[in-house]
């Protein structure tokens, strides 16, 4: 996937067990952050991050999502146990993660391991022809990350309301 090209609608449960279309959200440029689990130190970063600069993704109108292979039970423990204001997405059997292709060999503790790549993706309103991607952060380091996201939404004027 190029930058500016049409995202693909996508569904999966959210940590309630409801389903979630990227269309449902339309009318407002989405944050999609992937991350590899729930309740891991740089996952509970990130995602705090996000949860803590909420306010002024909603104030502009920018509706944030949270995706990892964790199920939907797991997902509601993180939500709940750090208090996460944004849905986060379930996707067990990686069907997105594999096809946005964030399935990598990595090290951990010096040994091979495949994991989710820790990826972020700025996709705009639709203007009628469909949800674009304007950005996409890769390898992305969670201390800071939420603010690095709203900068550049800001900065391209993603941030307007209608």
């Amino acid at each position: 996937m190029k930058i500016y090209d049409v995202v693909e609608d996508f569904a999966l449960e959210n940590q309630d067990g409801k389903m979630v279309h990227l269309s449902d959200y339309k009318k407002s440029p989405v944050v999609l952050f992937f991350y590899p689990r729930a309740d891991t130190p740089g996952c509970t970063i990130e995602s705090c991050g996000f949860r803590d600069a909420f306010e002024k993704f909603q104030k502009a109108g920018i509706v944030v999502l949270g995706i990892s292979r964790d199920t939907v039970k797991e997902q509601k423990k993180f939500k709940d146990k750090y208090e996460l204001p944004y849905d986060l997405l379930a996707d067990p059997e990686m069907k997105l993660i594999k096809k946005y292709d964030l399935l990598k060999n990595k090290t951990m503790y010096g040994k091979p391991v495949t994991g989710v790549e820790r990826t972020t993706y700025l996709i705009g309103k639709d203007a009628g022809t469909g949800q674009k991607l304007l950005h996409v952060f890769e390898k992305v380091k969670p201390e800071g990350h939420a603010e690095e996201v709203f900068a550049l939404l800001k900065a391209s004027g993603a941030t307007g309301k209608d």
